[in-house]
């Protein structure tokens, strides 16, 4: 018998089926990052994979579906790891940092950086893939972080405020340094201190825009699901 907590145990059909989709988009992930959107084909990935353009497409409907996959992915692989350093019953500041820490060191990975120009370079040519990118990744996040400020807000640790403005914030003072330096040129790849560095600032920053006001306020309103 089993209960609302019983991992249910996925078939061997359905773990083999799953598998198969995972090694499409190892595969697929390293196609665009290295050709393209627009020079990536569904043949091409079927022939690195070393199967038929049938089966990859018994997968995947189409070359937008499969990136987005790739990029749900990624996004969900990175954002659950920052659900588990936005911890509401720790310290708020080194909570923050840890956070900010994470963001940073995840953009400016190699495979974080090269999909940016990859937008970039490709989004005007391709407008679903911006939408597609901004969605699944940045977006998220962002609702993410929301939710934990939002968190704060409420438990007295923030002033009350709209907590995806607050968010944005926190993220653009995060990505305000050695990000900023990477887009342009200057660094190849920060190094741990310049990221912990840029964190430090980030929150510290943050933390005296948001400080707590010492009369009444509103309660922010909860961001959106």
């Amino acid at each position: 018998m089993t209960t609302p907590d019983t991992p249910v145990i996925p078939s061997r059909r359905e773990a083999r089926r799953q598998d198969r989709r995972d090694a499409i988009l190892t595969v697929a992930q390293t196609y665009f990052l290295e050709h393209g959107f627009a020079d990536t084909t569904m043949s091409g990935i079927a022939a690195e994979l070393g199967g038929s353009k049938g089966t990859l497409w018994n997968y995947f409907p189409s070359k937008e579906a499969l990136f987005a996959a790739v990029v749900e992915r990624a996004a969900k692989a990175y954002q659950g790891r920052l659900s588990q350093i936005l911890d509401p019953d720790g310290a708020l500041e080194p909570t923050l940092q840890s956070a900010c820490r994470s963001l940073i060191e995840k953009i400016t990975s190699p495979d974080a950086s090269a999909l940016h120009r990859l937008i970039v370079a490709q989004g005007r040519r391709f407008p679903d893939l911006s939408q597609i990118f901004f969605d699944l990744a940045p977006q998220n996040t962002r609702l993410l972080l929301a939710d934990f400020l939002h968190g704060a807000m409420t438990r007295g640790q923030l002033r009350m405020a709209d907590p995806i403005d607050a968010a944005r914030a926190l993220m653009s003072l995060s990505m305000s340094g050695c990000h900023q330096q990477m887009l342009i040129g200057r660094i190849d790849r920060p190094a741990p201190n310049e990221i912990a560095a840029d964190a430090a600032f980030a929150v510290d920053i943050f933390l005296r825009a948001y400080a707590p006001l010492s009369g009444p306020s509103l309660p922010p309103e909860a961001p959106p699901v």
